[in-house]
Formats: structure tokens, sequence, C-alpha cells
């Protein structure tokens, strides 16, 4: 009996160890060795479930079996003893408790066999832990009645950290519903035990761990020794001392594990949800079309069945009508003859007897003709059911397919109301679209519009083809929706005026389409049901996206290779050209000033060579990258065919050597102002910010595709270097110029008088006032213009619609932020 409840209670089947069999081991087994002996025919290294069930079974032998099991476990030297065993098995636990914080914890579901089966030794560290409890805090008082409160701060502080996670522990276990009928788990007090007060020991009370219980199998009572079982406490308490170092391992572990899984537990538990709606919805459709089907498949055998019951009552019918007609001519000629040969008295005797054959073969005939008329009123019972449950069938197929049509017309209403409401959502102010996609929305909606009016139509003309007319209706639920809410997007994007028409046409279309539906739900509203007031609201939003695309290069894909060459042969010319007005500037400055306007405009157009220099040296280095670039991405291709296939990084190209090139010829013309005495130096400081500002914008997109060890890409970092340092000189040698400048205009105040001087500062104070004033203005009209500049550079060069737009955008952002 003890070999058949080791065996049940340690099997594969992944389920908890039922209680009858665990306390048949109890009772029964009274050492080690009948234990031992059924145990090692198991085959526990090969199966996990069996060792996990094993392990359960051990620990409870061992909390609360036989006497003779901890006398076996003290025989720690004996190869067959409990004692390494017991050291193995705590070694196991600890593994177990590692492996249960890694492990999924949405498996350990209480109300299930796999979850049960991994709770249920939790019983056995609950009744440890009741125990390890009250036996510290008893020990604690005694420590602080004999040693000094600070000596035990340490022990207070551990304490109060395991005291936390304890009662943790309790709660959580108490709320599994496994627990609630097996055993009943105290609740630890709010507040730790205060030790430093010695009247608090009274008021501790042990926290006492009741298993409810069970009545014992009819097997197993006579077996039971209650004299031996009465105390068990003090020999447990070197086994629990092992568990007290497992659990502080444990709950070590726990805290820093908790906060992980239960995000984990969070992100689970909402696409459990998902799943579980997205499953029903599934069944619920799959369900509709399955009843629809049975539907038509019974509608159509009983079609079959009353066309031939018809035909069979048909020929029966005109077969019993044809018969009963002769008959009954055939009966009126014969009585007619008999009545004759009566009234005349001249019929023999033989003639008289065939002609009583011939009156109950005639009576015969009109009983089978009786028999067959019944037969034929019976057939015609029967096939009125029929027609009745045909018509009843029809009825239910009508119903449901309007029920279906119904809810797809539902559910469409339900998401262009939400599109509706997003519109007026201020988390959906953040939201932004383009108007390209927009127009693509828009086209896709008017192609669903003309489907959905064709499928109208088609249902309407036979009342069968349903399926066709939802999928439709969802479609351009979803469609128009999308075209609102991406309506609303783009409106973000654009200045107040467009973008409150552009909201207008959006809500009109939302209102047309839910006026469309509502049609659509009702049986008489159908065949009323027009979709041109929605068609030409969305003619409309469309027209409003095709006014807001981007007005950028407008260029075939083949032109763009050509176009590049162009622009940087072009920026190359302009930059020569600079170059040599330098020059000459240079030389007819030397020609007519002298003094320190001479000084100052060489140390001025000097620095602005040495930047022309600096700029050639990067057009040169950009064009070897670019022809690197291109001969290592081109592959089989040509090289125009390479320029088409990247046109947003041959925009970009396009758009910083046209920036360069601009620039060089705008500082040109103000430098040439500055010799002239007619410009402003403030003027020459500012190109030369604008041509830093350029050739940032043309290192950026000529690096975009760069290999990041390629030689030519470090070659061209240098050249930019060069670039900058060249502009800080043309801007220190124009700060120093116009310094030197108005040291030499003085102002002479020896012929002013007093009131003249203080008329002249009061005029000042207001300049200054004034200048103030402007100069805020200003520089508020300055950002505002390079964040105007920002978006149309963006818009009109696509940035931001691939990962190279995004990487120029950025370089681009950080150069206009400059001063």
């Amino acid at each position: 009996f003890l070999l058949c409840s080791i065996n049940k209670a340690i099997n594969t089947q992944e389920v908890a160890v039922k209680e009858k069999h665990a306390r048949n081991i109890l009772t029964l087994c009274k050492g080690a060795h009948t234990f031992w002996a059924a145990v090692n025919r198991l085959p526990l290294s090969s199966n996990a479930v069996l060792c996990w069930k094993f392990c359960h079974v051990f620990h409870k032998l061992l909390r609360d079996g036989h006497p003779n099991v901890r006398k076996h476990e003290n025989f720690g030297h004996l190869s067959e003893g409990y004692g390494k065993l017991c050291s193995i098995y705590l070694k196991l636990l600890i593994t177990k408790m590692e492996f249960h914080i890694k492990v999924n914890m949405s498996r350990s579901v209480s109300v299930t066999a796999a979850g049960q089966c991994r709770l249920a030794p939790l019983i056995q560290v609950i009744l440890d832990c009741s125990h390890l409890y009250d036996y510290t805090v008893k020990l604690l008082f005694k420590l602080h009645s004999c040693l000094p409160a600070d000596t035990l701060q340490g022990h207070r502080d551990r304490f109060q950290e395991q005291f936390k996670k304890l009662k943790s522990l309790f709660y959580r276990s108490s709320n599994l519903q496994y627990f609630k009928r097996l055993i009943q788990i105290p609740q630890l007090p709010e507040n730790p035990p205060n030790f430093l007060r010695a009247s608090a020991l009274s008021e501790h009370i042990s926290p006492v761990v009741v298993i409810p219980a069970e009545s014992s199998s009819p097997e197993s009572e006579h077996v039971v020794e209650t004299d031996d079982l009465v105390d068990t406490d003090v020999p447990v308490l070197r086994f629990t001392c092992c568990v007290c170092v497992s659990l502080y391992v444990f709950t070590r572990l726990l805290p820093g594990k908790a906060q992980a899984n239960e995000q984990r537990y969070t992100k689970l538990k909402e696409k459990y949800t998902e799943l579980v709606q997205s499953h029903a919805d599934l069944l619920r459709k799959a369900a509709q079309e399955s009843e629809k089907a049975e539907l038509v498949q019974s509608l159509s055998k009983v079609e079959a069945e009353l066309a031939a019951r018809g035909e069979e009552l048909e020929r029966v019918q005109s077969s019993l009508v044809t018969e009963r007609e002769s008959r009954v001519k055939s009966a009126e000629t014969l009585q007619n003859q008999l009545n004759e040969k009566v009234m005349n008295s001249n019929i023999s005797p033989c003639k008289l007897l065939n002609f009583s054959h011939f009156k109950s073969s005639t009576w015969e005939t009109r009983a089978a003709l009786s028999v067959q008329i019944a037969m034929f009123v019976s057939l015609t019972v029967c096939v009125c059911p029929q027609e009745s449950r045909e018509q009843a069938l029809e009825s239910q197929l009508a119903a449901a397919r309007w029920a279906s049509l119904q809810g797809a017309v539902e559910e469409a209403e339900k998401i262009i109301q939400d599109s509706l409401a997003q519109i007026d959502d201020p988390a959906h102010i953040s939201c932004t679209s383009s108007a390209d996609y927009l127009a693509s929305r828009c086209q896709a909606s008017l192609e669903c519009m003309e489907r959905l009016n064709s499928t109208r139509v088609a249902f309407l003309a036979d009342n069968t083809g349903v399926s066709e007319l939802v999928r439709a209706v969802t479609q351009s639920g979803h469609l128009v929706g999308d075209t609102i809410v991406q309506g609303s997007a783009t409106s973000h994007m654009v200045p107040v005026e467009q973008a409150d028409a552009l909201s207008e046409s959006v809500k009109v279309c939302g209102a047309e389409a839910l006026a469309l539906l509502g049609l659509m739900k009702q049986q008489d509203g159908l065949a009323a049901a027009d979709s041109g007031k929605l068609k030409a609201a969305l003619e409309a939003v469309l027209a409003t996206a095709e006014k807001l695309r981007p007005q950028g290069l407008e260029l075939q894909q083949g032109e763009l290779g050509d176009l590049v060459e162009q622009e940087m042969a072009a920026t190359s010319a302009a930059v020569e050209s600079a170059a040599a007005r330098i020059e000459e500037m240079l030389n007819n400055s030397r020609a007519v000033d002298t003094g320190i306007k001479m000084e100052v405009n060489e140390r001025i157009l000097a620095s602005c060579t040495e930047l022309m220099q600096a700029i050639k040296e990067l057009i040169l280095s950009s064009k070897d990258l670019q022809r690197d670039i291109v001969e290592s991405g081109r592959g089989a291709a040509s090289m125009k065919e390479f320029y088409a296939k990247n046109s947003r990084w041959t925009e970009g190209l396009i758009s910083a050597s046209k920036a360069v090139g601009w620039g060089a010829t705008v500082m040109v013309d103000a430098a040439d102002l500055v010799v002239q005495g007619k410009g402003k130096f403030e003027e020459l400081m500012v190109c030369s910010h604008e041509i830093a500002a350029s050739t940032a914008q043309l290192v950026a997109a000529s690096k975009v595709k760069a290999d990041k060890d390629s030689t030519k890409l470090h070659r061209l970092q240098q050249a930019s270097r060069g670039v900058t340092q060249a502009t800080a000189a043309v801007v220190a040698s124009t700060k120093s110029g116009k310094s030197q400048i108005e040291e030499t205009d003085t102002m002479d105040f020896s012929s002013m008088t007093l009131t003249q001087i203080k008329r002249q500062e009061m005029d000042a104070q207001v300049l200054v006032l004034e200048l103030e004033t402007r100069l805020q203005k200003e520089r508020e009209r300055l950002g505002e213009l390079r964040k105007k500049h920002y978006e149309l550079a963006g818009v009109a060069e696509g940035w931001g619609e691939d990962e190279e737009g995004g990487h120029l955008r950025y370089n681009l952002c950080t150069v206009l932020k400059k001063p």
C-alpha cells in the first residue's frame, strides 16, 4: 500500500500531489529504508516533473513524518543517511527558488494544474517561516534585555527589512485561490515589534498557520500513531534553520526582480487582453458565417425536397383524377344499361350473374379510388409544413444578412466618430502628416466609394451578395476615418487660414459619411443611400491637399545626375569669380587708399581671399567624395541612375551647392561696398557666417552616404575645418578694422556748452532706447525668419522622409542656430 501511494504521489502528471497520497506516505513510512527502496526505482533524472514532485513529498516527509525519519537524518556519516541528502536538497531548493525568480510568473496561476504543482511546496515554506519569525522576535527581545541598544542596531535594521519581505510574502500567498482551501495564513502586524521597549514582548502574538482538518481515508486511520506525533517543533528546529538560510537568500534576490516581473506581467496581461478580444471577434465572425452557411444549405435541401414532393403530388393527382373520371363514366353507363334491361325483363339468369360480378368489381374500384384520394389528401397535408418551413428559413436568412450588414455599418460609424473625436483631442495636436499622404488616402477613399455603390446596387438587385457589401462598408469606414485623421494631422503643418479650411473640409466629410451610414442601417433607406455628397466632400479634401503640396524641384529622374554636375560646376565658377573680384578690389584699394584705410582694406580682402581658397578646397574634396560614393554604391547602374535612385540625397547636394555659390557672391558684393566706404562691416560678418552655414550644409549632404573610414571623408572634414578657421579670420579682421576706423573718428567737445552737451546726452539716451527696442524686435524677426526658412527648406527638400533627410535636417538645424 505504501509503494502504491508513493507511485501515485510521485508521477509524471503535472498536477499537485493529492493530500490523501501524501497522508498515506506520512503515516505508513516508519524509516528511510522502505522509502528509498521505492524511490530508487523512479527515473528522477529523466523527468523534471517527477523530480519536482519527489522533492515536494520528501520535504513533507522530513517535516511531518515519523520520528524515525529525523533519527535517520542524523546519521550523516552513513552513505544511506539523510544528512548529506538534506544538504543536497537545500541546495536544490535554493536553485529552484532562483529558477522561480527567472521563470515566467504568468505560468504559475493557482487555478491551473501546472500552477498548483509549482505552488504546493510553498505551504511547507510558510509553515517554517511562521516558526522562524516567532523564534527570531523572542530571541531579539532576549538580546535587548542583555546587551545595549546601540550594539544591536544592525540586527534591528536587518530584522525590519526581513519583516517587510515576510509580510509581503504572507499577503501575496493569502490572496491565491489555491491556498485558501489548504491553509490559513496569518497576517503580520502593520509595524514590526519595538525591541527598545521591553513591555512590547507581551504584545507580541505568535503567528499560527492553520491547516484545515480533512477526513482521513479508512485504510489509514488505524495506522496513525498520535502519541508519537504530539510534539515535533524541537526536532524540526534543525531543519528550519537550514530553511531559514535558503529563505534569506531567496528574500535577498526577490526585490531586485519584482519590478521587472510586474512590468513583464502588465505587458503580457495587455497582450493577453488584446488576443482574447481578437479571438472573440474571430469566433463571433466564424459563428455567423457558419450559421449563414448552414441556413443556406438547409434551405437548398428543403427546396429540392419540396420540388420533388410537388412533382410527385401533381403526377399522382392527375392520374387519380383521370382514373376517377373514367371509372365514373363506365359505372354510369353500366347502371343505365342495367336499368333498361330490368325494365324490359328480358335478362337471363346468366347475364344477371355476370352483371352482379361486374357491379362488385365496380365497388372495389371505387374503394381503391377512395384510398388514392385519401393518400392525395395526406400528401397535401405534408407539403404545407414544408412550405411554411421554407418560408421561415428564408426569413431567418434575410434577417441574418441584414444583421451582418447592420453590424458592419455600426462598426464603420464608430471608426468615423472616433476619427472626428481625435480632431479636437489635445493629445492629437502633436501629430503631423504630409499633403502627399493625405492625397493618397483621399484617392483610396474615392475608389472605395465606387466599390461601395456598385455592391449596394448588386445587393438591392438579388438581396444575396451581402458579404461583398459588408467588406465594402468596413473598408470605406477605415479609409474615410484615416482620411479624417490625416487631414487633421496635415492641418497642424500649414498656415492658420489653410488649416481652418482643411479642418472644416474633413469635418464635412465625416458628417456626410455618418449620414450615408445612417441611411444604410435602415432597410427602407438602403435604396435611397447615395454616396454622391460624400464623394464631393472627399474631392474637396483632395483639392485642398493638392494645393498644399510643396512646389519643389520638378525634375525628371534622369535629369538629377546632370543637374548635380551643373550645380557643382556653377558653384566652382562662382567661387573662382569671387576670388578674382577680391584680387581686383585689392589692387584698386592699394592704388587709391592710404594710411589706416588701406591697411584695413588689405587685411579684410586678404582674409576673404583665404576664405575663397578654403571654399575651393572644400568643393574639390566634396566632388572627390561624391565620386567615391557613386562608384562604390551604384554597382552595375550608371551614375545618372544612382542619382535618380537616391533623389533625396541628390536634391540635398543641389541645394547645398546653390547655397555655397550664392553665399560667395553676396560676400564679394558686401566686401566691395565696405572697401568703397558705402557698406557696413556687420553685413560682411553676417555674410561670413552665412558662408559657414552653407559649407556646413554641403559637408552634411556629402557625407550622408559616405563610409566613416573613408580617407576622402577625412579630407573633406579637414577642408571644412579650414573653412571654419577662414571664416573666423574674416570676422576677426572685420572687427579689428572697424575698431581702428572708429578710433580715428573722435568726438570734439571743446566748442560745446553745458546746455548743448546735456541736450546731446538726452538725445543719445533716447537713441539708445530706440535701438534696444529695435534690436529686440529684429532678433524676434530673425528667429521667425530662420524658423520659416527651415520649414520651407524641409518641405522643398523632403527632409524627414528617410534616414538621409533626418541626418541632413539635424546638421542644418545645428548650423542655423548659430548666431
